[in-house]
C-alpha cells in the first residue's frame, strides 16, 4: 500500500525522519505507553466507565493493531498475527479494514488477557523492527510515512490512556489514586491579572507548511481574513470560574446556548467535571485522588457548552481556531505536557516575559470554530482517510495541547476536535474579545 505523504502525514518527503531517527522515535513512544499503565493495578485494565472511553488494555492492543494492519500485513507477505481475531476486536472506526467490535462494549472483554494483550505488543515490536532495520530503499519510502503516522497516532491513545484511566478511577467511590504525586506543581501563587494582547488581524495564513509531520487536516496552508482581535494573555482559572458558579452560572438560561442549557438541565450540571461539594468546599478528583480544587490552577474539564456560556458572562466570547493559530506563531512550545508526569493542570508560577501564557500543555482551549475541512481539503484514498475526514461534522476544534499530551506530539496547526457536550478531556478556556 503506497501513502502519499502529502495527503496523510508529513507534508515534505524531504525533510522527512531518517531510518534512524524513526525507530529511536518508535521504541521511545512504545516504551511511554507502558509507563504510563505502570501504575495501574490488573483489574485497572479492563474497566469501560462510558462509552467514550475504552478500557487501557484496548489502547495498548489497538495501537498494536494498527502497526499491524497498515504495515506488517502489507509489507511482509508470511507475516502472522498472534491471532486473527485481534483485527476484529482491535480496529476502531476504519470501515475499510474490516469489521469490528463495538465500541460500548470494549469493556466486556476480559479475553486476551492484560498479558496476553502484552505479549501481542512484544510480537508486533520485534516484527516492526526487523523489518524497519532491513527494509530497503523502495520499502522505507512506501512505508516510513505510515510508520510516523502510527507513532503519532499512539501518543494520541497515550493521552487517551491518561484522560480514561483519569474517568474510571473517578467512579470508584474510594478516590483511588493513579499516581502519588498530590504537591507535585502545586502553588497558593495568585496569578497576574489576565491582560488583552491585541492583534491587528488582516490577511493571514493559517494551516501546517509542511515542515515537519502534520495531519491530513491540518493541509492545505491558506489565506484567512482575521477582523483586529484581541485574547486573554493567560488560561482562566478555578478561581474566576468559582465567581460564575457562585453567580449562579448554571441557572442562567439568557448566557447558554439552547442546546448547551438542555444538556445543563438533563444532566443536572452544576460545576465542572470531577468537582463536588464536601463540607462547604469544592472537592477536584485528580489522578492522584480527591483533594481541594486550588484556585489558582487552570481551569479543566468544562464542555464547550460550559466555556461559551461563561465566556459570555464574562463579557467576552472564545477565540476562532484562525485566531489562536495566528497568535501562537509568536509563541514557543513550551508548557506543563505528559512528559513532566504532572498529570493535571498547573499555576501559572510568574511571567515568562511573554505577552501569551499557557498556549500549549496544561489544557486544550476550546475555540469557537466547527471542525470542518479547509479549503481545498481532499479525504485521502484508503483507510486511513478515514483517520480524520469523516469526523467533520458536529464538533468543535480545540488547540494547544494539556498535561497529558506528549510536547513532541503538539504543533502549532494541530487540530483537536470533540463533540459540544465533551468534558472527561482536560478542555480549558481562553478568553477573547474582538479588536478596537
Amino acid at each position: 500500500m503506497a501513502i502519499n505523504t502529502k495527503t496523510t502525514g508529513n507534508n515534505n518527503n524531504d525533510i522527512a525522519l531518517s531510518q534512524e531517527s524513526l525507530i529511536k522515535f518508535y521504541k521511545t513512544v512504545r516504551e511511554f505507553s507502558h509507563t504510563l499503565a505502570e501504575p495501574l493495578e490488573i483489574e485497572d485494565y479492563i474497566v469501560q466507565s462510558m462509552p467514550d472511553v475504552s478500557p487501557t488494555k484496548w489502547h495498548l492492543a489497538h495501537t498494536s493493531w494498527f502497526f499491524e494492519t497498515f504495515v506488517l500485513s502489507k509489507a511482509i507477505q508470511v507475516y502472522k498475527s498472534p491471532n486473527p481475531q485481534y483485527a476484529y476486536l482491535f480496529n476502531s472506526y476504519y470501515v475499510q479494514a474490516g469489521e469490528r467490535h463495538l465500541r460500548p462494549k470494549r469493556g466486556l472483554i476480559s479475553r486476551p488477557t492484560v498479558e496476553e494483550t502484552y505479549r501481542y505488543r512484544n510480537h508486533v515490536d520485534e516484527s516492526m523492527l526487523q523489518f524497519m532495520e532491513n527494509a530497503n530503499d523502495k520499502e522505507w519510502r512506501e512505508f516510513s510515512s505510515v510508520i510516523e503516522i502510527g507513532i503519532h497516532h499512539e501518543q494520541q491513545h497515550q493521552e487517551l490512556i491518561v484522560t480514561d484511566i483519569k474517568h474510571v478511577l473517578s467512579e470508584n467511590p474510594l478516590n483511588p489514586e493513579y499516581i502519588n504525586n498530590q504537591n507535585k506543581g502545586r502553588s497558593s501563587h495568585k496569578p497576574e491579572d489576565i491582560e488583552w494582547i491585541s492583534f491587528e488581524g488582516g490577511v493571514c495564513n493559517i494551516g501546517n507548511e509542511g515542515e515537519g509531520f502534520g495531519y491530513d487536516n491540518e493541509y492545505p496552508l491558506h489565506k484567512v481574513y482575521l477582523n483586529p482581535y484581541k485574547l486573554g494573555s493567560r488560561l482562566v482559572t478555578n478561581a474566576e470560574y468559582m465567581e460564575f458558579i457562585n453567580d449562579r452560572g448554571y441557572e442562567t438560561p439568557e448566557i447558554w446556548l439552547s442546546e448547551g442549557w438542555a444538556t445543563v438541565e438533563t444532566n443536572n450540571w452544576k460545576a465542572p467535571l470531577y468537582w463536588q461539594q464536601s463540607g462547604g468546599e469544592w472537592m477536584q478528583f485528580t489522578l492522584a485522588g480527591l483533594r481541594k480544587v486550588e484556585p489558582n490552577e487552570p481551569l479543566t474539564h468544562v464542555s464547550y457548552f460550559e466555556a461559551d456560556a461563561y465566556a459570555r458572562w464574562a463579557g467576552s466570547r472564545l477565540p476562532t481556531e484562525a485566531e489562536w493559530e495566528v497568535a501562537a506563531e509568536s509563541v514557543q512550545i513550551e508548557g506543563n505536557f505528559v512528559d513532566n508526569m504532572n498529570f493535571h493542570p498547573a499555576p501559572l508560577e510568574k511571567s515568562n516575559g511573554l505577552p501569551l501564557k499557557q498556549m500549549f500543555g496544561d489544557v486544550w482551549e476550546w475555540t469557537q470554530s466547527s471542525y470542518s475541512a479547509y479549503p481545498g481539503y481532499k479525504i485521502p484514498p484508503g483507510a486511513l482517510g478515514e483517520y480524520n475526514g469523516k469526523f467533520m461534522c458536529n464538533q468543535m476544534v480545540l488547540r494547544g495541547g494539556s498535561c497529558a499530551t506528549s510536547k513532541s506530539h503538539i504543533r502549532k496547526t494541530y487540530r483537536n476536535f470533540f463533540p459540544t457536550n465533551a468534558r472527561w478531556q482536560f478542555m480549558g478556556i481562553r478568553l477573547a474579545k474582538d479588536g478596537d
